[in-house]
């Protein structure tokens, strides 16, 4: 089967990020073989796409027998993985095996690994963003209120600080006020990351959050997304500013998000930095 009338390939996390995928690629006549994963996955994904199978978190053997079963030849790899499952998975010989070879275990290096453990066996994890482009707000996208001179200057910082987590592998999210970092994204996730940082804000609010991904960043393991779930925890949070970068986030659910921005006197702005 040539990779023009094979199906593409999705190894499916959680939340909306796989179904904008699962209806891009449809959209544009290509059949869709997705893997989900018990406990994470969002079993509605199951109608959205032309063959679903289910593993649990560390059966990597099962993962790739079941693509190359529906002779999927690339493959995307979208969605989230709750961290603690990370710790509390069940690896087949295949994962054991190929976590024993990591000296570093991050997000570069494990899924790195599964790429080429996919590799070898015929199935390329490609880049997803040919396909997501159109979901990427350009250079002066803004929706909210414009920012005032505290609030651009915290941004400028933020940015520096988050590309300095983010080329240690530690994170992509930083929350800031008034030149201070407030909370910096580690393995808890952004949404965590958030909640902090607009806590350790005060009562005041104010705070302001930059996501980004770092220089080289490989975006096959891990695309930089907000949505509506990333402006509501901002909104209960008292973070006001949300700044991301263009043409590398991806925005979901555009409309609802700008929407429910403006809404929740939050600023969205896709800037440098």
């Amino acid at each position: 089967m040539s990779e023009s009338g094979a199906p593409m390939g999705l190894i499916a996390g959680s939340r909306r990020l796989p179904f904008v995928f699962a209806g891009e690629a449809r959209r544009r006549g290509r059949r869709v073989a997705a893997v989900g994963f018990e406990g994470e996955t969002d079993p509605a994904l199951a109608t959205e796409v032309d063959q679903m199978t289910w593993v649990r978190v560390g059966q990597l053997g099962k993962m790739i027998e079941a693509l190359k079963d529906h002779g999927v030849r690339e493959c995307v790899m979208l969605g989230q993985i709750a961290p603690n499952n990370l710790f509390n998975l069940r690896p087949d010989l295949k994962a054991m095996a190929l976590l024993l070879r990591l000296k570093e275990k991050n997000a570069h290096t494990i899924f790195g690994a599964i790429a080429d453990e996919m590799a070898k066996e015929g199935v390329r994890l490609v880049d997803p963003l040919e396909w997501l482009g159109e979901w990427m707000p350009g250079p002066g996208f803004s929706v909210g209120k414009r920012l005032d001179e505290r609030e651009q200057s915290d941004v400028a910082y933020g940015f520096r600080i988050a590309r300095e987590i983010a080329r240690l592998e530690i994170g992509q999210s930083v929350v800031v006020k008034e030149g201070t970092t407030l909370a910096v994204e580690g393995f808890e996730g952004t949404d965590a990351c958030l909640e902090r940082g607009g806590k350790l804000a005060g009562k005041s609010g104010g705070a302001v959050a930059v996501k980004l991904a770092k220089v080289g960043h490989d975006v096959r393991f891990d695309l930089p997304c907000v949505g509506p779930r990333t402006i509501e925890v901002c909104a209960r949070s008292g973070v006001r500013v949300l700044a991301f970068e263009p043409g590398r986030t991806i925005l979901l659910d555009r409309p609802e998000a700008e929407a429910l921005a403006v809404k929740s006197g939050i600023s969205l702005v896709a800037c440098a930095g």
